[in-house]
């Protein structure tokens, strides 16, 4: 066999290779931000309180939330809570594992900001 046949025949492997791997990849969960926002909560407004919250979330199959939990607080008990209670009632697009959907977790930062 030549070189350069010996060269293809390594560089389809490889190919097909990676091609396996990104099909087998997770893709996590997402949502549609504009439709679903938190309500500022009125404490918060009043103290003039603004920050970002991390947060992850476990989304089934079904694109419910199934679980979640804070990755990093805004500085804000109350804007962390409101954000947490608006997007776990979010409808997710699911995530899927090897081309199917599956659970997945998926992680969303929330900022709060005053106008």
């Amino acid at each position: 066999m030549s070189l350069n046949k010996r060269w293809l025949s390594a560089a389809a492997v490889v190919l097909l290779a990676n091609a396996s791997l990104a099909y087998a990849a997770e893709v996590p969960a997402s949502f549609d931000a504009k439709n679903c926002k938190a309500e500022y909560p009125k404490a918060s407004l009043m103290n003039e309180e603004q920050g970002t919250v991390s947060m992850s979330f476990l989304v089934s199959a079904g694109g419910d939330v199934m679980d979640s939990k804070i990755e990093k607080s805004s500085g804000f008990k109350n804007l962390d809570k409101a954000a947490i209670k608006a997007i776990s009632a979010c409808k997710f697009k699911p995530g899927t594992k090897d081309g199917k959907p599956d659970q997945t977790w998926t992680k969303v930062d929330y900022a709060w900001k005053l106008d």
